[in-house]
Formats: structure tokens, C-alpha cells, sequence
């Protein structure tokens, strides 16, 4: 069992920035395909970001593309999202996911942190 524990989120201004981590423990983190979900009030929980295992190949929803970063340190068993140029619309609890096969359909989830853009 993978446990999965979000920090780093906030309050911030449109424009601003905020880094969001995720650590792991209880599982093989370098084995695992690491991603982002967002799931704003009233709607779907929706991909944001993903990393493969190695941190080679990177991918992004077209929403986020060019303003958010995924990253990854297998030493520490650590995922980040680096959010850049934020606007109100990425208001949403963000959660990290851990996918044995397929980045897309996590097998586990962290808890979500907050995250609120003000306008």
C-alpha cells in the first residue's frame, strides 16, 4: 500500500506562483508513473500533469501547458507541480496519484491539498 501526502498549497493572487510536493511512502516510488488531478467545485476531477517512472517524459493538459512544471527526485520520493502565471480558474483541490501502468487510471491517491487563485 502506497501512501501519498500532498503539501504546499494556498492562497495566492492571480499571477502568482505556488509549488505543490508529494511524498510517498510504503510502495517502490521509482517504479511508479506520478501524476496531478485538480477537481474544482461542481465538476470532474480532471488530469493536470504527469511524469514517467525515470522523470523522462513528461505530460500536460492543455490547460496548464507552458505555465506548470512536473518534476521528480526518486531519492526523495518526491513529485512536484510547479505552478506558474495562476489564474482563478485553477482554483481546485489537487491531488497526487500513483499508476502502476497507466498514468491516467491511478491505483492510489493522496488526500488533495487546496489550492485558491484570487482574482
Amino acid at each position: 500500500q502506497v501512501n501519498l501526502v500532498e503539501s504546499g498549497g494556498g492562497l495566492v493572487q492571480a499571477g502568482g506562483s505556488l509549488r505543490l510536493s508529494c511524498t510517498a511512502s510504503g510502495g517502490p516510488f521509482s517504479r511508479y508513473r506520478m501524476s496531478w488531478f485538480r477537481q474544482a467545485p461542481g465538476k470532474e476531477r480532471e488530469f493536470v500533469a504527469g511524469i514517467s517512472s525515470g522523470g523522462l517524459n513528461t505530460y500536460y493538459a492543455d490547460s496548464v501547458k507552458g505555465r506548470f512544471t512536473v518534476s521528480r527526485d526518486n531519492a526523495k520520493n518526491t513529485v512536484y507541480l510547479q505552478m506558474n502565471s495562476l489564474k482563478p480558474e485553477d482554483t481546485a483541490v489537487y491531488y497526487c496519484a500513483a499508476a502502476v501502468l497507466v498514468l491516467t487510471t491511478p491505483n492510489y491517491w493522496g488526500q488533495g491539498t487546496q489550492v485558491t487563485v484570487s482574482s
